[in-house]
């Protein structure tokens, strides 16, 4: 993880234009070769954010992040007060609750419930920047990558966004398609991952635990 607090101004080109005016802010490079833009007053939320694969090619006083897509990064320093970098190491991985927790084990044994001739793979099946819930194979053969929630949120269809990014650079996975997994998807989660060309299905965990016949809504 390299940490960089900078004066510096940002501008987007890709899907639309964006740009950031001259201020002081924190530049985050992580190890697979993301970088986020953050304000003092945003929380963890960032101002502009490049996943991975990129490349950064810095000059003195200009910063350029370029992706495959065609989609860049133009990062221009006027002062950098603070350069730092540290190893963080393997993480392992958010601890769920009880309930995704439990979720997880339910569909692995059964993943035909979230689509029909679904098989899996493996669990917590890793990416680079984190494992996937279930890595599952359709009825074509063709990769499911799965990431389940007790509610679904913009924030889980994002971390499955980066997964399916870097399942993608397996040829032997590639393509891979998504299923966002929940007992309750949130309307703008269902916005969002339909633009992402995200599956999402609304999981009744009482049916799927077997107390009543399973009730699956469809997005």
């Amino acid at each position: 993880m390299r940490l960089v607090i900078a004066t510096c101004s940002v501008d987007y080109e890709g899907r639309l234009s964006a740009h950031l005016p001259m201020a002081t802010r924190l530049l985050m490079i992580k190890a697979d070769g993301s970088i986020s833009i953050h304000a003092d007053d945003r929380a963890y939320k960032p101002l502009n954010w490049m996943t991975a694969p990129c490349l950064l090619v810095e000059d003195e006083t200009v910063w350029t992040v370029s992706t495959p897509k065609g989609e860049r990064l133009t990062i221009t320093i006027e002062a950098i007060h603070a350069d730092v970098n540290h190893e963080l190491g393997i993480d392992p991985g958010l601890q769920k609750d009880g309930v995704e927790a439990r979720l997880q084990e339910l569909l692995a044994a059964d993943p035909g419930v979230l689509e029909p001739g679904l098989v899996l793979v493996r669990r917590e099946y890793p990416t680079g920047i984190g494992p996937v819930d279930l890595l599952c194979r359709d009825a074509s053969g063709a990769a499911v990558a799965v990431e389940i929630k007790r509610v679904g949120e913009i924030d889980g269809v994002e971390q499955l966004s980066r997964y399916l990014t870097r399942l993608d650079l397996d040829g032997r996975l590639r393509p891979v398609r998504g299923i966002y997994a929940a007992q309750q998807v949130k309307p703008q989660a269902k916005v969002l991952a339909s633009d992402r060309g995200i599956r999402c299905v609304e999981i009744d965990y009482d049916a799927l635990r077997g107390a009543e016949q399973s009730a699956l809504r469809l997005f």
